[in-house]
């Protein structure tokens, strides 16, 4: 005869922790950020943290009394035991400064019981024959995220903490101005624009073909790889593993890329470069997936695999058209796919809690109207302007067949026309064909370059 088991649960102590909120009017704003309702294991104690947890919002006392009167508006009164429980939980608080100690051993239970949840979830789950392999791994992960994702001290945030962090945070800019924010990109002037890339947004990357948006994506996850040791995951569904790498590589060691994939390197100088570029790059965590039928589920769940075994600090996707919508059939439009899309790929950066770089080709009406690149232009939706907290645009006065007599080549223009949450405008960086890579302005071999500049851009040459 199998003995059944009593799942995680420590009802002295819930006892004792909503004693101690009855006769201690501090207490409930030392735990109303670990424990929810659902934290507590016997029903009656759910009921009468419930009833606690209303009279905090309304900023009404906390003790026998009013918990009582709330409970008896709401008819719960005489099914958690009546006054006379309440009395007795109030005798049970051995230790009423010890509240938030309470908190965090009931929180523990709790996420014990979730872990049980999650695993029946999935083995009820993988009896789904009939779902798609692919969505029901994402859900069977989701379940264990969340639990591994659990907040044990973040129910409610105080302002006082969050101020106390922002306080650091901008001491800590004051003191140290090469720092920032967000991700960096490599690019100082892109950088100051937008203060690197921040944690949850979706940064939209866009430009007709050929203008170099895979180029400045890879020199991004490279140079935020090897600079500032960023985990990076890029997807690409267009080139594969090796084609990147050869990019990377030729943009490291600043070779020609075309000699470089042709086997045509002769120069010792070159061989030297190389060698150092593959050594820099080596350390470098980057990751790459390369399946070119890629779905958000699937890259999803790829993401939240590193997140955990490797950290991760940005997620490149190159590029959004690619992507295998989840939902598909004669009756669905493009425009829905894409959405449906964007939507998606806010999500996981949400959840995952990192910038996500999702490259985008614009469609043919710039081209036609000529100038430069608007959000109108944003191929197959609007959402993809509306669900991204940033879009920027590359624009190539020398490829879109405008140029005038006597105007710089190879000179891009990142259009960031919008920006949540802050500025919009426009970074100049020079494209170079030779090494496949963009570089910033100031580093470059025109214009302004000085010998300060060259020593400056000894530290970061690509």
């Amino acid at each position: 005869m199998t003995q059944l088991r009593v799942p995680p649960q420590d009802i002295e102590t819930e006892r004792a922790l909503l004693g101690s909120l009855l006769i201690n009017q501090s207490a409930i704003y030392e735990v109303a950020d670990i424990v929810h309702i659902d934290s507590f294991y016997a029903g009656k104690h759910r009921t009468i943290y419930d009833a606690m947890v209303s009279l905090y919002g309304r900023g009404d006392p906390i003790d026998v009394v009013t918990v009582a009167s709330k409970l008896d508006e709401r008819k719960q009164l005489q099914e958690i035991g009546g006054r006379a429980y309440l009395s007795e939980l109030a005798g049970t608080a051995a230790s009423p400064g010890s509240a938030r100690h309470y908190a965090e051993v009931v929180q523990s239970k709790f996420v014990l019981r979730s872990l049980l949840d999650a695993s029946a979830k999935i083995g009820e789950l993988g009896f789904q024959e009939d779902r798609e392999v692919e969505q029901v791994l994402d859900e069977a992960q989701q379940a264990i995220f969340a639990v591994t994702n659990t907040p044990m001290l973040q129910k409610f945030t105080a302002i006082k903490e969050e101020l106390s962090e922002a306080w650091e945070r901008l001491e800590n800019l004051q003191k140290h101005t090469g720092t920032m924010r967000g991700v960096p990109t490599g690019f100082p002037a892109l950088d100051t624009m937008l203060s690197g890339f921040q944690k949850s947004d979706l940064i939209i990357l866009a430009a007709r073909p050929s203008i170099g948006k895979t180029t400045l994506a890879l020199d991004i996850a490279r140079q935020s790889a090897t600079k500032h040791k960023t985990p990076v995951g890029f997807f690409s569904l267009e080139m594969s593993s090796q084609q990147l790498v050869d990019r990377m590589l030729a943009a490291q060691a600043g070779v020609n890329s075309w000699r470089l994939r042709t086997g045509k390197i002769s120069k010792d100088d070159e061989f030297e470069r190389l060698q150092d570029g593959m050594a820099e790059l080596s350390e470098a965590p980057i990751f790459i997936d390369d399946k070119s039928s890629n779905t958000v589920l699937s890259m999803r769940s790829i993401a939240r695999r590193m997140k955990m075994e490797k950290g991760l600090g940005l997620i490149v996707i190159d590029y959004l058209q690619l992507i295998i919508p989840s939902v598909q059939g004669a009756n669905v439009s493009t425009v829905q796919q894409v959405t449906e899309i964007s939507r998606a790929l806010k999500g996981m950066a949400r959840e995952l809690d990192v910038p996500v770089l999702a490259l985008s080709q614009l469609s043919r009406a710039v081209e036609q109207r000529g100038g430069r690149p608007r959000l109108s232009d944003l191929r197959d939706s609007g959402s993809i302007e509306q669900d991204a907290d940033v879009v920027m645009f590359i624009h190539r006065e020398d490829m879109s067949g405008n140029r005038t007599e006597g105007e710089r080549t190879n000179v891009a223009e990142i259009l960031i026309e919008k920006h949540r949450n802050g500025p919009v405008g426009k970074v100049d960086l020079l494209f170079d064909d030779q090494t496949t890579t963009f570089k910033s302005v100031e580093k470059a071999d025109f214009g302004d370059f000085t010998p300060e500049a060259a020593v400056e851009s000894e530290e970061a040459p690509f």
